[in-house]
């Protein structure tokens, strides 16, 4: 645990930030009204957590291992999400409702992270060899 804390501070951050967005409630802005905005939310937030992570590991290290950065990047945020998801359902006593859209949204962040971070990997790793 110690070395995720001390080698990815900014995901640890937003990663405490989602969990505590996702179980206080919202207050009501002007963007309230724009069409799908829970969901763009959604993607947005998995889709920073997950590049910001890349970013730091990329930084931290010479040498990326892919497989290894899918289980963080893409199997622990759907997962992350979908548990968000029931507990907002079952344990928010309805002040905060769990919705498959969301997952879903979800799910589009993290997989836009990935091709993101995976392009981000492989440019970096042809600099490092050309240098």
């Amino acid at each position: 645990m110690h070395h995720i804390l001390t080698r990815h501070p900014i995901s640890c951050f937003i990663f405490i930030i989602i969990w505590l967005l996702c179980f206080i409630d919202i207050p009501e802005t002007p963007l309230s009204g724009v069409t799908l905005i829970d969901k763009w939310t959604h993607i947005a937030m998995y889709l920073v957590l997950c590049c910001t992570f890349w970013i730091e590991e990329i930084i931290m290290k010479k040498k990326i291992h892919i497989r290894r950065m899918l289980i963080w990047t893409c199997i622990i945020p759907i997962f992350m999400g979908g548990l968000i998801e029931i507990l907002q359902a079952y344990c928010t006593g309805g002040r905060r409702s769990g919705e498959w859209l969301d997952f879903i949204a979800d799910c589009v962040g993290v997989f836009l992270a990935q091709f993101i971070g995976i392009l981000l990997a492989k440019c970096l790793s042809t600099l490092r060899r050309d240098e």
